[in-house]
């Protein structure tokens, strides 16, 4: 194990142009072979600065913020086929060791170092300001958490890697699910209290995490946990706090860049297509050919006649003599150079209000759980639902709620179907493929070659 005190030789903005390297084995970093150290890459605020911009980078580019969570976790639940090439393993849920689960692993683990390089090196930066050094570790521990929740709830127990030393993370042995959750607790409520309340270091736009983002993380993680209470209180403190954010009356307004709605954005680069990767992939080439994924008839018969979601964030393609329904929250397919119009959405409001309304139906607040589902289907021009429904209804209006809300949203679905015991019910009835087993994904067969303390998920 290298010396806590050893200078690796990393270069975080490397990133920018080497985005490919996500790709390499993740708990198997190897040593680092840069010339430029992390004392140099923190050497000042402005490069300190950089190398975190540089993990929102790679994580805009790998497979979470490249469309391929949404893609091919909207395929594994009920919500999406592929047109081309079909169907994936994922739609049959008959992932293999060594098929291209392993990009959702490595990448992860991959920005995990990133950010563990930050957090160890900011502390013994001597030219950066304290108040830079806090915002940026804050920044860090918000997508170490992020990347430990993605992976958890994709992988089951995993490794919980808190260090750069690669000789530690070449060994590390699988960890509890409630051990991950831990940590990921543990560093969401840091950055909580180390970022800014506004989005003033990312000129006024919400592109950077700021103390909300880290609490509607929490407050997604608390649910996730079933800790009512705690889901409750982080969500109403995001929902009130201090008039940030509001849900968008038009839902067609929702993801555009900066909407009142959002928490966090990844920024579209300004290069060709100039939009989001969802937009690109998603929209046909015009009204007559095929989308790349096309929505199931389970989701497209899910939505309540009237809902304006339906027409606002669905739209079709006339094929060679039939419809293809696609998503449609982003609706640009090719955008313009120096006018991006759509930012990719990571977190928003309206998941606040849904999970503080799952939470309130725990907790017996009936009145206010339905309050907050009124709250999210008024937007869609839906009636209100009544007060005298009773707690299994809520938890039935719930999950439609989060079902039509969320979908073709980072993998909303299938987490859900997994969180509440319904993946068995719900895609047992219709994939005749599916199997138990399938609610994790494999361990990728090259970490357990290189790793002896990795065991595989049953079922494979």
């Amino acid at each position: 194990m290298k010396p806590k005190n050893m200078l690796y030789r990393f270069i975080f903005p490397a990133i920018f142009v080497f985005s490919c390297m996500g790709c390499k084995k993740l708990t198997q970093v190897g040593e680092p072979v840069n010339t430029i150290t992390t004392q140099e890459t923190f050497g000042s605020n402005a490069t300190a600065n950089s190398a975190i911009v540089g993990i929102y980078r790679d994580f805009s580019n790998n497979n979470y913020g490249n469309g391929n969570t949404t893609f091919n976790l909207g395929m594994a639940a009920d919500e999406l086929h592929m047109f081309y090439g079909g169907p994936s393993p994922y739609e049959t849920n008959t992932l293999s060791p060594a098929g291209d689960v392993s990009n959702f692993w490595a990448n992860a683990y991959y920005d995990i170092y990133l950010a563990n390089a930050a957090i160890e090196a900011l502390p013994a930066s001597a030219a950066v300001a304290p108040s830079a050094k806090t915002q940026l570790s804050g920044e860090a521990k918000f997508f170490r958490a992020l990347c430990h929740f993605y992976l958890a709830n994709l992988f089951g127990d995993v490794p919980i890697v808190m260090t750069t030393a690669y000789r530690i993370s070449d060994t590390a042995h699988r960890m509890s699910t409630d051990a991950v959750y831990a940590q990921i607790i543990s560093d969401l409520n840091d950055a909580r209290n180390s970022l800014a309340s506004d989005y003033s270091i990312s000129n006024g736009e919400k592109i950077r995490v700021n103390k909300w983002g880290a609490a509607a993380l929490l407050a997604r993680v608390y649910l996730f946990k079933a800790n009512w209470e705690d889901a409750e209180a982080q969500a109403s403190a995001v929902i009130d706090s201090a008039g940030l954010y509001s849900l968008e009356t038009d839902p067609n307004n929702v993801f555009l860049a900066n909407s009142k709605e959002a928490i966090l954005q990844l920024q579209t680069a300004n290069t060709f297509p100039y939009t989001t990767i969802e937009g690109a992939l998603f929209i046909p080439y015009d009204s007559t050919s095929n989308p790349s994924y096309y929505i199931s008839d389970q989701l497209l018969g899910a939505f309540e006649p009237g809902d304006l979601r339906r027409t606002a964030w669905v739209d079709s393609t006339d094929f060679s003599g039939a419809f293809y329904y696609y998503p449609f929250k982003y609706k640009i397919r090719n955008g313009a150079q120096g006018n991006i119009l759509e930012y990719y959405m990571v977190l928003r409001l309206a998941e606040q209000f849904l999970i503080r309304a799952e939470a309130r139906a725990h907790l017996s607040n009936l009145d206010g759980a339905i309050a907050d589902l009124n709250s999210i289907r008024e937007r869609a021009g839906l009636t209100d639902l009544p007060p005298s429904l009773t707690q299994t209804e809520v938890f039935a209006a719930v999950a439609q709620e989060r079902r039509i809300e969320l979908f073709s949203e980072l993998g909303h679905r299938w987490l859900d179907l997994k969180r509440i015991d319904s993946a068995d019910a719900v895609l047992g009835a219709i994939k005749s493929t599916w199997k138990p087993t399938a609610k994790l994904f494999p361990i990728p067969a090259s970490e357990l070659i290189n790793d002896a303390n990795l065991t595989q998920n049953p079922g494979y």
